[in-house]
């Protein structure tokens, strides 16, 4: 789903409208995907009374199109024109042709008969106002939707809502919302999701957000232009690698994570059940010696490269033992709850610099050996660096350059401050922009984590996860998605692919675990790692 602001959706439909697709045949596609929308996920319902709160935009033809729609699929649909349409606008006549009631604001003092109608509905589609609503809302458009909000609360049953595009208030750009906006159970939107939805509090209003195709050719510039999109699950479901039945462990990759301290000892599994649950063949952990009879029995399936340590952390020596591991795996994971000692640091620089090493070279056409010091570059592939690893990499002046391009950083805001030089607020003001900044610098996969996480790379595509839970807000849910990130780049995935795909079953996850606890207080990290496999037993199963 492409991800636009109010101002590109305007330049994709005048674009579409100069060419080949007229407003009106827009306007028809749209109400008509709205209207199957509906059908589809109501048409179960005892009545199926449906009810359209209509403005006199865009979004109330839309709304009459699918109850005219509706109404032609044996729906009892009533439209309500919160605002009046034009005289003898033929939306409305053939509404009433197909067997729809109509009934206006304006001969309803005191919003009696809409308050009524509202209480007596299964469905209702709010139409009202559209993209180009900005606030505060007119005084008369604000008391209709009161009348509504308070209508459905003390109502019973309660009916679904549905959002036509957006919820009427809601500022499809900023995400700020009236008081008197609509929660939807879900928002229908048209073409591509508007950037508004994914902030707060219009995301909390919005409910699930699904799009509806309105026919818009594939070759207009304007909307091959947008390379923001968000993410669904058949976006990830065809990123995700086949499972053939003669598969090995070989066939899925080897991942190694380098990463524990005795400060931080669970960073280090929380990442490697995520790799393994995400599907890795082989997973290899390497942790400072001290800790891996601490460690051992936590991951059986695991195996073990014990690393020089210094007082429970990484040792800058243990750079050597880790290049001679490079070429027996497809992919690396650098930070997981390393600490930032010196030592570490240490270990960090000579680990993407290369090791001096002693060289024989004849003198002349004389056999005799010289020794020279030279540098041995390591052969890094399938990079991935989190946490701890994130801020001393800050401290290195050319880490940009001796990180392999495309590979991936997985930074929170905090550790994105300290990346940047940024303040958290700044970061967090512009998300998409910051992310597409900095993976063009950087050359890097940028994976700005938080609500709606941003994943950016250097070519310009950008994706964002449209979730938003307070289950993930827990200390280790980042190492499980780093180890869920460097699994799938272990099976062959692309730093995009592997960043986007990680991060969408990563919240996905977060969501199931919630609901396994029946509440998002009490998720651990490690129950997001263990919920990987109620995601992927999804994707899977319709593959």
């Amino acid at each position: 789903m492409k991800l636009v602001s109010v101002a590109e959706m305007r330049a994709i439909e005048a674009e579409a409208n100069e060419k080949s697709l007229t407003y009106a045949e827009m306007m028809e596609n749209a109400g008509k995907g709205l209207g199957i929308a509906v059908h589809n996920a109501y048409s179960q319902l005892d009545n199926r009374v449906v009810l359209g709160l209509v403005g006199s935009g865009n979004n109330g033809g839309d709304t009459l199109v699918a109850l005219a729609f509706l109404a032609e699929r044996g729906w009892k649909a009533s439209a309500y024109l919160v605002r009046p349409r034009n005289v003898g606008d033929p939306l409305v006549t053939r509404l009433e042709e197909a067997g729809g009631r109509i009934l206006s604001a304006d001969h309803d003092p005191g919003f009696i008969q809409l308050s009524e109608t509202v209480r007596s509905s299964e469905v209702i589609l709010d139409g009202v106002l559209g993209t180009g609503a900005r606030l505060p809302l007119a005084p008369e458009v604000g008391q209709a939707l009161t009348v509504v909000q308070k209508s459905i609360q003390h109502g019973l049953p309660k009916p679904h809502v549905v959002a036509v595009d957006c919820p009427s208030g809601v500022d499809c750009d900023t995400g700020e919302a009236a008081e008197q906006s609509i929660p939807a159970e879900r928002t229908v939107t048209m073409a591509a999701v508007k950037r508004g939805l994914l902030h707060s509090p219009a995301f909390a209003l919005a409910g699930q957000i699904e799009t509806v195709d309105i026919g818009l050719p594939p070759d207009l510039d304007s909307w091959q232009k947008i390379s923001r999109e968000v993410a669904d699950e058949d976006m990830i479901r065809a990123m995700m690698p086949s499972r053939p039945a003669e598969s090995h462990k070989g066939t899925f990759g080897t991942a190694l994570i380098v990463g524990g301290s005795v400060n931080y000892t669970g960073s280090v599994l929380l990442a490697g059940e995520a790799a393994y649950r995400i599907g890795t063949g082989l997973v290899t952990l390497a942790v400072p010696a001290q800790l891996h009879t601490t460690l051992a029995g936590a991951i059986p399936e695991a195996t073990w490269l014990l690393l020089p340590q210094e007082m429970g952390v990484i040792a800058s020596a243990a750079a050597s033992l880790v290049h001679k591991q490079l070429d027996k795996v497809d992919a690396l994971l650098l930070g997981p709850g390393w600490g930032l000692e010196d030592t570490t640091r240490g270990f960090l620089d000579r680990l993407l610099k290369g090791e001096k090493t002693q060289e024989r070279k004849a003198v002349g056409f004389i056999r005799a050996p010289r020794e020279d010091t030279v540098q041995v570059k390591p052969g890094l592939a399938g990079v991935v660096v989190d946490a701890d690893g994130l801020k001393l990499l800050a401290k290195m002046d050319t880490w940009m350059d001796l990180l392999p391009d495309l590979s991936v950083l997985t930074p929170h805001p905090g550790e994105m401050s300290i990346l940047t030089g940024l303040t958290i607020s700044e970061i967090q003001a512009d998300r998409i922009g910051m992310a597409e900044k900095y993976s063009r610098e950087w050359r890097k996969v940028v994976v700005l984590k938080g609500a709606f996480t941003v994943v950016a790379e250097p070519g310009g595509r950008t994706t964002v996860i449209p979730v938003a839970t307070p289950a993930l807000a827990k200390a280790g849910t980042g190492d499980v998605l780093a180890g869920m990130i460097v699994g799938l780049r272990a099976q062959g995935l692309d730093g995009f692919s592997a960043a986007v795909a990680g991060a969408w079953i990563h919240a996905q996850a977060g969501i199931a675990a919630a609901g396994q606890w029946g509440n998002t207080a009490s998720v651990l990290a490690g129950d997001v790692a263990v919920a990987i496999a109620l995601v992927l037993e999804r994707l899977y199963r319709e593959m």
